[in-house]
């Protein structure tokens, strides 16, 4: 999981070297159809929905390079080596490590190993995220700066990191998770629907900079969805989330990962700047 010994070329590249090698487009080249060969980034892939998106990605035969950080109070470095084990045996190529997506050096980094071990990337999707929730007169400005920096920055560092490689390459697929909740905020999310709302705006602005490369970037916006950030959540709310959706469900995250591999599929070839809601339709009452 950790970092491998590589030969000097590979290891932290000089940063005029790497600056110059992440900012100059590569040449040309064609870009076959389908999922099979191809290789995705997914951030915060260890655990929940990123999880489930590597799972989805390698299901339809791609290589999969995903980052996590370890997290107080969670084994999150122990669900990366299952998550890694996991894919490993559905035989595609595995990449993991850890890597702060707020230091756009640590990205650049886990970006340029990725491509030491599958040559380029050909999907971003922007999973990680962390909430701080409290009443906005409680809400700390660290809190909220690790927020926004972590959901909103993070996701600009990476689209920023692999940018170069799509636009050298004429293809690329970006998808950023947001959330129902950008738009129809609950009681203390302040920080949490400040950051979605912003990332909505940066699909939205990546989707018109990056579509002459022949780039598409959208968005999933989900709404409750079964994973440990559920679980941390009053049972009662849980329930009220459930009678609230008309379909009266909640989410797995195999049905927003397949939403995302959908918008990354030649399917949607001609879908950009877009946000799909995955609701349930939670938002429509």
């Amino acid at each position: 999981m950790s970092a491998s010994s590589l030969p000097s070329p590979f290891h932290s590249p000089d940063p005029e070297r790497a600056g110059s090698a992440l900012t100059e487009p590569r040449a040309s080249r064609i870009t076959h159809g389908g999922f099979r060969g191809k290789t995705l980034f997914v951030t915060g892939g260890a655990t929940g929905l990123g999880r489930a998106v590597a799972l989805e990605f390698a299901r339809l035969g791609c290589n999969i390079a995903f980052c996590f950080l370890d997290m107080p109070g969670r084994d999150v470095r122990e669900m990366a080596l299952l998550t890694e084990t996991t894919l490993t045996a559905m035989g595609v190529g595995v990449y993991a490590n850890t890597c702060d997506i707020r230091n756009r050096d640590e990205v650049e980094e886990f970006v340029y190993r990725a491509c030491d071990k599958f040559e380029t990337i050909h999907y971003l999707v922007n999973n990680a995220g962390i909430a701080a929730d409290g009443a906005l007169w409680r809400l700390t400005p660290r809190n909220w700066a690790e927020v926004i920096e972590t959901n909103l920055t993070g996701a600009f560092n990476c689209i920023g990191a692999v940018a170069p490689l799509f636009r050298g390459q004429h293809f690329g697929k970006i998808v950023n998770v947001s959330s129902h909740q950008s738009q129809i905020p609950g009681f203390g999310v302040g920080s949490y629907a400040a950051s979605k709302a912003g990332l909505e705006g940066l699909t939205r602005s990546a989707a018109v900079d990056l579509g002459p490369a022949n780039v598409n970037v959208n968005a999933v916006a989900p709404g409750f969805v079964r994973t440990e950030r559920l679980e941390q959540l009053p049972v009662e709310v849980i329930e009220r989330a459930k009678k609230g959706a008309v379909l009266g469900r909640i989410a797995e995250p195999s049905d927003v990962a397949q939403v995302i591999s959908f918008l990354c599929s030649d399917a949607a070839r001609h879908v950009t700047g877009q946000v799909v809601v995955v609701d349930g339709g939670l938002s429509l009452v």
